[in-house]
């Protein structure tokens, strides 16, 4: 951020792009919260059936709840209208169609990383970011 700079009463220091700290408290991370928002992030707002991006989507059981099948980060996938009315009320084998990969519980590493937007490499060491 060129042109920005940190005032003190007797001087002026260009403005920083990583502060450091010299002590650290840990606070833990809550854990990243099951909701339809959280699962079509996770899942890149992508239909994880047919791949779709540009259709209204809604969130798939993958064993449906008629089964037993329960909100869970592993059982919930974000799906188009049309392969969540096609699957209905079957698991995706019986449908005979695939997944394009195994949901997981996301952790918050991972939507800091996804979401964050563009970041300053000098960032990157302290944000798990790395190449």
């Amino acid at each position: 951020m060129t042109g920005r700079a940190v005032h003190s009463t007797s001087m002026t220091m260009p403005f920083p792009s990583v502060v450091r700290l010299s002590s650290y408290i840990r606070v833990p991370f809550k854990k990243v919260i099951l909701s339809r928002k959280n699962i079509l992030r996770r899942d890149g707002h992508r239909c994880q059936y047919c791949g779709a991006t540009s259709v209204t989507l809604t969130v798939d059981h993958i064993v449906p709840k008629s089964r037993g099948g329960e909100d869970s980060w592993e059982n919930l996938v974000s799906a188009c209208l049309r392969c969540n009315n096609v699957k209905g009320s079957q698991t995706p084998d019986e449908a005979q169609m695939q997944l394009m990969r195994r949901p997981i519980r996301p952790n918050h590493v991972t939507f800091l990383r996804q979401f964050a937007g563009r970041t300053s490499k000098d960032w990157e060491p302290y944000l798990f970011m790395g190449s």
